[in-house]
């Protein structure tokens, strides 16, 4: 058993025996006292008992009160299990608050950096493509940097547009005139309007000039820039490729940029009114393809009107035929008419031969009376000649 010199029912408790033996001592001397001098002493025997007493008195409370103090110790464990079951309690609901909170935050910080290595996928692809697209856009600098590629840059994006629309029979690329020149493309139409020229012409310089331009003066020299080389274009197709008798009496422009053709009539409308008076037409890739499926509606117009005449005889072709089947049927018809007549005729001979095959059947063949006069012809012998 330990004793706990710092619990306050042991001190009290030894205490309480201190004070006992104390008193006990005290009434040791007395009593030997009282032997010496009883008489003497008698009074003080008496304040003694009566020191007994209160002494008596205050153990009895003394144990009242280590009554009390176990009472107060054992409320005080109680209260503290329940305290500690409380917050044992508690600190599970809590632990399992969090760990759910820290699974969610988890799980959520997971689909965050799935999301973010999605997106960042994503933004390399992205950074790819800009990359790709970059040099494509500086292969396409260098391309229209250089006239003859820039040419044939115009020229690839107009073959691509006219296969698209018409028919591979219905057009030649770099056909050679009687005059010698070369178109990039001729449209065979029918007459009107006949064979129509689409000719490339790309004015890269006079545009990136007026894009460029930073004063009112480069403005103005880009301005003339731009409407000199579109007249000497207009005038070259005009010259070149618009023939009479050979050619339809217009020609096409095309330009590879809508940018171009858009600064073209909203900037300079008089080019385009003096192309319309040169019978040049000036087309971007969005016009040209709608003017293409125009002539693709002409072209089947045309195809169709040169083989009406053959659609004629074939149509009178199928006339005859028809009427041949007609003919045949009706020869078919009497055909069944005869062979329905013949197997009718055939029924009624096969029910005769019935009913002759049952009377046969009935006959009694006993019952029949012999011949009275029996014939017997004699068999002949062969004939000796002598």
């Amino acid at each position: 058993m330990t004793i706990d010199l710092e619990d306050p029912f042991v001190l009290a408790a030894i205490a309480g025996v201190l004070a006992f033996l104390l008193i006990f001592v005290l009434l040791i001397v007395v009593i030997r006292a009282a032997g010496r001098s009883a008489r003497m002493t008698e009074p003080l025997a008496n304040q003694m008992g009566m020191l007994g007493q209160r002494v008596q008195s205050l153990s009895d409370g003394q144990q009242q009160l280590a009554g009390g103090l176990n009472h107060v110790s054992e409320a005080a464990a109680a209260s503290q299990a329940n305290l500690l079951q409380l917050m044992e309690q508690r600190l599970t609901h809590v632990s399992g608050t969090m760990n759910e909170n820290l699974q969610g935050s988890a799980r959520r910080t997971a689909q965050s950096l799935g999301e973010l290595q999605q997106r960042l996928q994503a933004i390399d692809k992205a950074q790819d493509n800009i990359t790709k697209l970059s040099g494509d856009v500086l292969s396409l600098q260098d391309i229209l940097s250089n006239k003859q590629t820039r040419g044939a840059f115009g020229e690839i994006q107009l073959k691509d547009i006219v296969s698209k629309a018409l028919p591979a029979d219905s057009y030649t690329w770099q056909a050679t005139l009687s005059n010698g020149k070369r178109a990039d493309c001729l449209i065979h139409l029918p007459n009107p309007p006949g064979p129509i020229v689409v000719d490339s012409k790309f004015p890269l310089e006079a545009y990136e000039a007026l894009r460029n331009a930073e004063t009112q003066q480069q403005l103005n020299d880009a301005a003339r820039m731009m409407r000199t080389s579109v007249k000497a274009h207009i005038k070259a197709i005009s010259d070149k490729y618009i023939l009479d008798g050979e050619t339809a009496d217009g020609a096409l422009m095309f330009l590879p940029s809508e940018a171009v053709y858009a600064e073209l009539h909203s900037n300079f409308p008089e080019l385009v009114r003096e192309g319309f008076a040169a019978r040049v037409w000036i087309v971007s890739p969005t016009t040209c393809m709608a003017t293409l499926n125009t002539m693709r509606a002409i072209l089947k117009d045309a195809r169709m009107q040169e083989q009406a005449g053959a659609i004629r005889r074939e149509l009178g072709l199928l006339f005859g035929d028809i009427e041949r089947l007609g003919t045949r049927v009706e020869n078919l018809d009497r055909h069944f008419n005869q062979a329905s007549k013949d197997i009718a005729e055939i029924k009624i001979s096969s029910d005769k031969a019935g009913r002759r095959a049952r009377r046969l059947d009935n006959f009694d063949f006993e019952e029949l009376s012999p011949d009275p006069i029996a014939k017997v012809v004699p068999l002949a012998g062969p004939k000796i000649e002598r």
